[in-house]
């Protein structure tokens, strides 16, 4: 059978289909779960709740058309901090491709340390640097993960470089999926150039080439099962961006699984009334929050010019504090500049003399995803007092950094707080600012579906398979056991790199 990318929207009527597999979702790990089962000669199909917009589509919209039309919620999703913990901006994809489209293109290893917790600790024996190093080599190949050239390091990069390097700390160069990368910065809004190796230009059209047919706009609703064993899907075809039904969807499979990531993957298995055994379905939410410290210097940095994320520092492991640098295109970076009228055109036209640098958490599950009183999803999010207590040691730390880098003052992610010089740094009390004050970002959700040896306080098994449902695998950021304190987009596709090699395997039920 030939492969397709189908719009759903373009459709009329109800859609009804079969397949030996069906995966649903088109991201970072549902791309490596089709291309892997197509290619072994089994028949794919593959639903995704976004839209099909091309690269050529998506390279010539403006920041914010891209939020629009292929981020979720228009990029505004927020995780409602408990206690003394901020809103939390969580930023995913929703489009063919998933949040691959629209990732930094960072690409870290799970991190041997977290191999080791998790083989030893948690009983996943498998999970050794070992065991996984076929996965993250294949997944490297496939994408092209190469180290970012000295040559592509923006002068953002470099002032913060030179400030770490003057006060002892470690500074590593950056792996990235990247193939010619021309340095816009865009990578976060799609690549204009094709230079970044994301899923939807890698992974997916393998698994077309292979006979795998994908549909966009299908929004699933529940899984269906017969017999204590998933037998396919129940949704809608949607009619257009703001999601409204076209016709009902069935799809029938042998095999079914659920790529949907760490927000949809919960969300759907506890639709279809599965979770109860464990009640962990949705629970263990971690989000690896991050937070942006710019600065402006005398001279001209114009930190656009290079490549958006370059280098990285793990010096501050220890403390669960992982810096990477990064840059925004200046005409969304200028949308968030301090002031209003007069004072705002002010600050935004010493856009061109600021850098930034960012720093996450290698946090503790604190989150969970359900749905809220009106049926709609609901995130939450509370920091545990020893994440909490890391927050203003991170922040000034990173502003230490750039005054030590010639910085002539500081924007911390503090609401209200204006620029701080380093006089001011000093005296400002930053153990006490409320959680509601500090600005906070996330693109890494995980861990709401989480991987065990035992079904009592796991969601699904080693191989991935639920233990509630034969036959039903999830293949996602969701199935991750802890957080990982890295970017985890070379992570995501490991660990189902890992489970579609074992289904390859795996015969058919009849």
């Amino acid at each position: 059978m030939a492969g397709a990318i189908i719009h759903g929207r373009s459709l009329s009527g109800a859609l009804e289909l079969d397949a030996e597999v069906l995966v649903v979702g088109s991201g970072a790990a549902g791309a490596v779960v089709a291309a892997t089962l197509a290619e072994a000669g089994q028949d794919v199909i593959v639903l995704e709740e976004g839209a099909h917009v091309t690269p050529a589509e998506y390279g010539k919209m403006r920041p914010s058309q891209t939020m629009r039309h292929i981020w979720r919620d228009a990029g505004l999703t927020f995780a409602i901090g408990l206690g003394d913990t901020p809103m939390i901006n969580v930023m995913m994809g929703r489009c063919v491709g998933g949040s691959s489209v629209l990732t930094g293109a960072v690409c870290f290893r799970i991190p041997g340390a977290v191999l080791r917790h998790w083989s030893t600790e948690l009983g996943l024996t498998e999970l050794t640097e070992a065991g996984m190093e076929r996965y993250h080599e294949s997944v490297e190949r496939a994408v092209h993960v190469e180290t970012v050239p000295a040559h592509m390091r923006s002068r953002s990069t470099l002032r913060f470089a030179e400030g770490a390097a003057r006060l002892g700390v470690a500074i590593e160069p950056m792996r990235r999926n990247t193939k010619d990368c021309h340095g816009c910065g865009r990578c976060n809004f799609g690549c204009p150039h094709g230079a970044k190796m994301s899923v939807d230009v890698t992974y997916l059209p393998r698994a077309v080439a292979a006979g795998a047919r994908i549909y966009s706009d299908c929004a699933v609703d529940r899984i269906t099962h017969e017999g204590g064993r998933a037998t396919g899907v129940v949704g809608r075809v949607l009619a257009g961006p703001r999601g409204e039904t076209r016709a009902r969807l069935r799809v029938r499979a042998r095999r079914v699984v659920v790529a949907a990531g760490a927000y949809g993957s919960p969300l759907l298995l506890a639709d279809s009334g599965l979770g109860r055994q464990s009640g962990q379905v949705g629970k263990n939410l971690t989000l690896h929050p991050g937070f942006r410290v710019m600065a402006r210097f005398d001279e001209r940095i114009e930190g656009w010019k290079g490549s958006l994320q370059s280098m990285y520092s793990d010096h501050y492991e220890r403390d669960g504090i992982t810096l990477t640098s990064l840059f925004v295109p200046p005409g969304v970076l200028a949308a968030t500049m301090h002031g209003i009228g007069p004072e705002h055109i002010r600050r935004a036209l010493t856009i061109p003399n600021l850098a930034i640098f960012g720093g996450m958490l290698h946090d503790a599950a604190g989150g969970e995803i359900r749905r809220g009183l009106f049926g709609g999803p609901n995130i939450t999010y509370r920091m545990s007092a020893a994440d909490r207590a890391v927050v203003p040691i991170l922040m000034r730390r990173m502003a230490e950094i750039f005054f030590a880098g010639g910085a002539r003052e500081v924007f911390l992610p503090v609401l209200g707080l204006g620029s701080v010089d380093a006089d001011r740094l000093r005296t400002i009390d930053l153990e006490h600012v409320p959680g509601r004050k500090l600005e906070c970002a996330s693109q890494h959700p995980l861990g709401t579906c989480r991987m065990g040896v035992s079904p009592l306080n796991s969601v699904v098994d080693p191989d991935g398979q639920s233990w509630e449902l034969r036959e039903l695998f999830v293949a996602d950021g969701s199935i991750v056991p802890t957080s990982l304190g890295v970017n985890p987009q070379v992570s995501i596709m490991t660990m189902a790199a890992r489970i579609a090699d074992k289904l390859r395997e795996r015969p058919l039920p009849a």
